[in-house]
């Protein structure tokens, strides 16, 4: 589903936007997420169990993801938009992986973040895109 050039921004330390369907009365608001591809092609991330884009992928499990070039590239990005399942296992895992990505973890202040991570309420998310969109200039 992905091309040679999303895999390649995919791979990249960026930072992505998750939409998820909004609450009643609100408009959709996308919000910055650490992501990993996953070898099987879905997309992962992490969150607190409790937190509000949580409860509404429980409500409805569709979401999109957007990765985008950073200032000063030529224009790129890759959405990708389909069903979400939200794991308990695993979390922890993914939340270390991708604060090795994502953080300088030789940062006392950082590693002590990702060690209390670990007994933190964590899930994993993981969307299965269905449709991805793109463009690369």
């Amino acid at each position: 589903m992905f091309r040679d050039k999303d895999l390649d921004l995919l791979a990249r330390p960026l930072h992505a936007f998750l939409t998820v369907a909004p609450k009643a009365g609100r408009w959709p608001s996308p919000r910055p997420v650490w992501y990993e591809l996953a070898g099987d092609g879905t997309l992962q991330l992490f969150s607190f169990a409790e937190a509000p884009k949580v409860a509404r992928l429980r409500e409805e499990p569709r979401a999109s993801l957007v990765v985008a070039a950073p200032i000063g590239e030529p224009e790129h990005w890759v959405a990708a938009e389909g069903a979400v399942t939200i794991h308990e296992d695993g979390a922890a895992d993914l939340a270390a992986r991708l604060a090795a990505r994502y953080y300088d973890m030789s940062d006392p202040a950082k590693q002590k973040l990702v060690a209390e991570w670990k007994d933190a309420p964590l899930v994993r998310i993981v969307l299965r895109p269905e449709t991805v969109n793109r463009y690369a200039g």
